[in-house]
């Protein structure tokens, strides 16, 4: 068989095939969900992306016999090392063909990448770090991913070991159905809370769309402070996810929690607009447009995409109100499902709440690190 050739790409047109790729390898999975075009070349290409205010990225290839069979992306995130005291390197937008050389050329590569930058280790998949997509699919291959979540084939967690890597972290997913429900008990809970804490809930105000999302930066970069290898976003880094999503938004399913006009807690939920995008395998960008056009109003499940609470509300209830609620008005537009993700495997208190309301765990993701 023919060498593996990996090497670290520059230019326009190797960025495009960095890109590319995954449209070749996932071309007969009914699973898989094209990648938003746009937003993966304001990272890689044109750097526009604010990530890149604090990172450096270098991708690569790897080829045989001039066919791509794979690709990864090698990440430096100076916040991260900043926050945490290490030098940590990260790997991401991992693709590759079933083959342990193919995976064990890009991953060498990627980390005499991060080592000659001075990294004393290299975990991932991040895309490109925690605040997005990451984490590497372990359980739950029997459906597509949700809005913002990965997908990859089963043989890549072989790959990782095969190559020297072992389980660093697991994000869990939950799912919960209408007929799943177990509202009554979560309810008086929520209701406890509500009247202790004097705790009102209510939905995002448009019309003030800059000044909330300000708001619920500070407290994103507050509640998660502790979580296992949390980077605070940077508030451009916010500011560009909302207006990224806010097409995708309805009001009532973005949630503020607040107390005496402070906000203590807030909850982010999306239709999954994935539903829609897996019908689009083409790039054309007016021909993705009209298909999810079609598609979305079909759409019947929304994700909690983020939740947040401030440490001294934590045992109050506060996550287990803003549930509830976000399930009464996810009822009331007329979605069916909800997928909560993702939850750390150490984040006791979250994983009570959601299982609290019914909610079955239905995939796992892993991060991976090698020393």
């Amino acid at each position: 068989m023919a060498k593996v050739e990996t090497f670290a790409i520059h230019g326009r047109k190797a960025v495009q095939e960095f890109i590319a790729f995954p449209y070749t390898l996932y071309r007969d999975d009914p699973y898989w969900v094209p990648p938003l075009w746009t937003a993966q070349q304001q990272l890689f290409e044109t750097h526009q992306h604010p990530f890149c205010a604090h990172a450096e990225i270098q991708c690569f290839l790897a080829r045989r016999e001039q066919h791509t069979v794979g690709r990864i992306a090698a990440i430096i995130d100076r916040n991260f090392n900043q926050v945490h005291n290490e030098q940590a390197g990260f790997f991401g937008f991992f693709e590759a063909v079933n083959d342990p050389e193919v995976a064990g050329c890009l991953l060498d590569a990627a980390w005499d990448w991060l080592r000659e930058r001075g990294a004393h280790f290299m975990r991932g998949p991040m895309n490109p770090s925690a605040n997005y997509e990451c984490g590497l699919l372990v359980e739950g291959f029997d459906s597509s991913p949700q809005i913002l979540m990965c997908y990859n084939p089963r043989y890549y967690s072989a790959l990782m070991e095969g190559a020297g890597f072992r389980g660093a972290k697991d994000l869990y997913s939950y799912y919960l159905s209408r007929d799943m429900l177990t509202l009554d008990r979560v309810e008086r809970v929520a209701r406890r809370a509500l009247e202790a804490s004097q705790i009102h809930i209510r939905p995002i105000r448009m019309q003030d769309f800059e000044s909330e999302v300000e708001r619920v930066w500070e407290v994103y970069n507050s509640a998660w402070s502790r979580n296992w290898g949390f980077v605070p976003m940077t508030r451009e880094e916010c500011f560009y996810l909302a207006h990224e999503l806010k097409p995708l938004a309805e009001p009532d399913l973005v949630l503020l929690a607040e107390v005496s006009g402070r906000l203590v807690g807030f909850l982010l939920a999306l239709p999954d607009i994935n539903q829609a995008l897996k019908h689009t395998r083409s790039r054309f960008l007016p021909l993705v447009v009209l298909t999810v056009l079609y598609h979305r109003r079909k759409i019947r499940s929304i994700r909690v995409v983020l939740l947040g609470v401030q440490e001294e509300f934590r045992t109050a209830g506060v996550a287990a109100a803003l549930y509830t609620e976000i399930i009464r008005r996810g009822l009331r537009l007329g979605y069916q499902e909800c997928e909560m993700s993702w939850i750390l495997d150490d984040n006791l208190l979250m994983i009570r709440s959601v299982e609290l309301l019914g909610g079955k765990r239905h995939k796992t993701y892993r991060l991976y690190e090698r020393r």
